[in-house]
């Protein structure tokens, strides 16, 4: 049987954030995503990544004719015609991206085909992900900062996330605000988007031990394995230090695992080649023991995490929570700290609302 792909459709949208945001080493007041539309059987696949604008003119224009009338069940034959075709503008960054938004569109789409629910399709080891919540920027007031975490930790969340590093002196009073509002109940992680020097990141892990710090992602560059090797290997036992979330390939997860520089891998299905290569990415941290970790849009990484069976906790993100429930019906609530799919809908379970979004097309 084969189902050949009909149509590709791509388009663009900026959201505002609900407030200014920034991190350690950026800031930002809005989010761009890149969504992707499949057309065969009858059936319509989505797919999407949170890039810049540019993306959709390279999908279109490079990938879309590679992917429109091949045949839709064939997924791992087309994502390596993707790959091979993006070589000559590199292997990582934007052109990932765009392989990224096409690949989920197409698993979708093969999904609604078949009927399934697409973390079926995959084969399930587990039946719910566990998730923390992650916002906190450090252009928060402290007062806003407690308000976030500390209302997760209310609804049952039981790991919050915070950002660190743009005003180092006044870290760790933050991260003791921000323990005190979340009580002895929820465990506090922390993320420095690598602002820090590789001795100033271990100066401040252990200063966050007394507010029970278990998570430090980032602590340096990620580009820097030597720093976050000797960061892990130096910490705090009870702290585990985390990162990945910029890998495009299967290269860089493997060299970073390679290096023992973390102790969590990180991986971002919108940015290293889709849910093929997140799942890829996956089955290496099975190889090396290592827990598994996704990057932000949560909706569309609960099916494959699902089946993943070195995962270990994803992240819920403030700004994509927020789009991903502005845009998109189908979208599941966490309960308790965890989510569990709604496996009555075939694919990722989630439509989008084109005449919602309609208004921040770009």
């Amino acid at each position: 049987m084969s189902i050949p792909v009909e149509k590709l459709t791509v388009s663009a949208y900026t959201i505002p954030t609900d407030q200014p945001e920034s991190d350690g080493t950026l800031q930002w007041d809005s989010t761009t995503m890149v969504l992707v539309t499949l057309a065969a059987g009858g059936q319509t696949g989505i797919g999407y990544t949170y890039a810049d604008a540019s993306v959709a003119r390279l999908i279109n224009q490079t990938l879309r004719p590679l992917v429109e009338g091949e045949d839709a069940l064939q997924i791992p034959a087309i994502w390596q015609k993707m790959v091979q075709k993006i070589r000559n503008n590199g292997n990582s960054g934007l052109t990932h991206m765009g392989i990224a938004a096409v690949d989920v569109a197409l698993w979708d789409l093969k999904a609604k085909l078949l009927n399934l629910p697409l973390a079926q399709l995959l084969g399930m080891v587990h039946a719910s992900f566990n998730l923390y919540g992650s916002g906190g920027f450090t252009a928060y007031t402290v007062e806003k900062l407690q308000k976030q975490l500390g209302g997760w930790a209310a609804q049952g969340i039981r790991q919050v996330k915070m950002k660190i590093g743009r005003e180092p002196d006044r870290d760790l009073k933050r991260v003791k605000a921000a323990k005190a509002a979340i009580g002895d109940h929820c465990t506090l992680f922390v993320d420095a988007n690598g602002a820090y020097s590789a001795k100033q990141a271990l100066d401040k892990a252990y200063q966050f031990t007394d507010s029970g710090v278990a998570w430090f992602e980032e602590p340096v560059s990620s580009d820097d394995l030597a720093g976050l090797h000797f960061i892990r290997e130096h910490a705090p036992p009870a702290m585990n230090i985390a990162a990945g979330e910029y890998g495009f390939n299967l290269t860089y997860f493997e060299r970073m695992l390679e290096a023992g520089a973390v102790d969590v891998l990180q991986a971002d299905a919108t940015r290293c080649g889709g849910i093929t290569g997140f799942l890829k990415a996956g089955i290496l941290c099975e190889a090396h023991h290592v827990p598994f970790s996704s990057h932000c849009a949560p909706a569309l990484h609960l099916h494959p995490s699902l089946a993943s069976s070195a995962f270990y906790i994803a992240e819920y993100f403030h700004d994509h929570v927020r789009i991903e429930d502005m845009l998109f019906d189908g979208v599941q609530k966490p309960v308790d700290g965890i989510i569990r799919p709604d496996l009555s809908r075939p694919g990722l379970g989630l439509e989008f609302k084109h005449a919602d979004a309609e208004k921040y097309r770009v």
